[in-house]
């Protein structure tokens, strides 16, 4: 098995895409570090001070008028309120929610990657793993090897979760050390609230507690991967199932977006919440954010995207083993 596996990595690497996606990571992490600096320049030119708490202040205004306006949504309405409850919750207890340095822009890098950016590169990695070699007809010669085939299957995913590993590595990396140019290295045992929960429109507070921005970073990641570990798994699915690597990129790409699309339209489609790409936003349980639906909250978005996994696996096994490729 660890030949098989050195083997796919080997062909990985040798296509050079995950050189290109930690090069697309860095170029957005330069490019988002900039866009950060220009809006705490302004942000600070607005209100003639670099006082955090007056800041914060102003942004409770801001989403104070939001929320009288009224022509806004019901769901976004909803999520205004709870930011607003956040918001506060910060100022009353002196936390900085958004604290200069590299571990805070990481942070925040990560959580607005979880959804669509991170799954879109794993999805790069991963959508020829089969169907490239069925299109090009080198799966006839790899089968022909005496390796049965369920090995050969999960050799390829085992690569898959190691170039995975990779990527988030890389993306912490790459943000950490960008960003830090900017912002300074400093920040890891910046306290940070976590612990809030959300229940219709109110934000519960009962669970909220302080840890050090590390240890909240390490969560991200730990989710991030696992998310990444699953969009990974269903893309390796419709690769043994399509020999097609450009319609296999093209339905996950469609299946993100609309994801991302969703999760902003769907508080009224309870049966919604079983679709994977609604449950990809798992850093929002750790923030307090208001889940797509009522009722999802962590232990159930994981679960369900193990379920998805499972499956995904259970049927890239089954056909890869019985497919006749001859």
């Amino acid at each position: 098995m660890i030949n098989l596996v050195h083997n796919e990595m080997i062909k990985i690497v040798r296509k050079k895409r995950l050189f290109i996606i930690l090069a697309i990571i860095a170029v957005l992490a330069a490019l988002f570090t900039y866009a950060q600096m220009k809006e705490v320049k302004s942000l600070q030119e607005q209100l003639g001070t670099n006082d955090w708490r007056a800041q914060l202040q102003q942004e409770i205004i801001n989403t104070q008028n939001r929320l009288n306006s009224s022509g806004i949504s019901e769901e976004w309405r909803k999520y205004l309120k709870i930011r607003l409850s956040q918001q506060q919750y910060y100022l009353d207890h002196d936390v900085n929610p958004t604290a200069p340095g590299a571990p805070t822009f990481m942070r925040v890098f990560v959580e607005n990657s979880i959804d669509l950016l991170i799954p879109l590169m794993v999805m790069v990695i991963a959508a020829d793993l089969v169907s490239s070699e069925a299109s090009g007809g080198t799966i006839k010669l790899l089968l022909t090897r005496p390796v049965k085939r369920w090995r050969i299957l999960m050799s390829k995913y085992i690569a898959l979760i190691l170039s995975i590993s990779l990527i988030i590595l890389g993306v912490g990396l790459l943000s950490y050390i960008i960003s830090g140019v900017i912002f300074g290295y400093g920040g890891w045992n910046m306290p940070i609230l976590t612990g809030f929960s959300v229940q219709g429109e109110e934000l519960i507070t009962d669970n909220v507690h302080l840890i050090d921005q590390w240890q909240y970073i390490l969560m991200e990641l730990g989710l991030v991967w696992f998310v990444a570990v699953i969009v990974g798994t269903l893309t390796l699915m419709l690769s043994v199932l399509i020999r097609s690597t450009a319609a296999v990129m093209g339905v996950m790409l469609a299946a993100l977006i609309a994801g991302a699309i969703l999760a902003n339209m769907i508080s009224s489609w309870e049966s919604a919440k079983y679709l994977f790409m609604v449950n990809l936003r798992l850093t929002d349980y750790v923030s307090g954010m208001a889940p797509p639906i009522n009722g999802m909250n962590l232990g159930f978005s994981m679960i369900v995207l193990t379920i998805w996994a499972l499956a995904g696996l259970l049927v890239s096994f089954i056909v890869f083993t019985k497919r006749d490729v001859y």
